[in-house]
């Protein structure tokens, strides 16, 4: 098995470890047995747990840019990229949390951990943001005079909505009552008198 492939795994069996039975109540060598490795590949690829619980949160945080990428990738309109962008960050993010069962409560509890591994996601997001906005500009749908202040708001009010979205804590029966009112707020923030239905 290759370096990537067996580090890959490890991972996964961390994450899979993780999630049923918390952060705290597995061990390396739990991680170690259940992935039919030796303590010594183990620390070969891994100097503690935590090391291993910062790959995990990385892993989820790539898994959640590329279905942003794959968004951004599609030959829709601007507008509707930004819209589908925000609801595929707050859907993967939920995904990720309720995946990952019981550690679920460590990742908001050490929520500082958390935001050391996610500097460079949030960077990429915001300029995944630009990006977004840039093509809008160029094709006259959006207004926008500062761009990168833009993409920073957007990516920061998103951010904000992470954790009432996780726990469905905003007033409606299912998602897609939010679709409206989030089209709303792009195409009339962002955009040059765009018409949404």
């Amino acid at each position: 098995m290759s370096v990537l492939k067996t580090r890959e795994l490890l991972v996964d069996v961390a994450r899979q470890l993780f999630a049923k039975n918390g952060f705290e109540n597995t061990s390396m060598n739990d991680i170690a047995l259940a992935a039919n490795r030796g303590r010594r590949t183990l620390y070969t690829y891994f100097n503690s747990k935590e090391e291993i619980y910062l790959a995990v949160i990385q892993t989820e945080l790539e898994r959640l840019f590329e279905r942003m990428e794959e968004v951004a990738r599609k030959n829709i309109s601007p507008e509707e990229k930004m819209v589908q962008l925000i609801f595929a960050h707050l859907n993967v993010m939920k995904e990720a949390v309720y995946r990952n069962g019981n550690l679920r409560a460590e990742f908001f509890r050490d929520i500082w951990k958390v935001e050391a591994v996610r500097k460079n996601f949030d960077k990429n997001e915001v300029s995944l943001f630009r990006r977004i906005m840039n093509e809008g500009i160029d094709k006259s749908v959006f207004d926008i005079h500062n761009v990168r202040l833009t993409a920073e708001i957007m990516h920061y009010c998103l951010k904000g909505c992470e954790v009432p979205f996780i726990y469905g804590r905003y007033a409606v029966q299912n998602v897609e009552e939010l679709y409206p009112y989030v089209r709303r707020m792009v195409y009339r923030g962002l955009g040059r008198n765009l018409r949404y239905n």
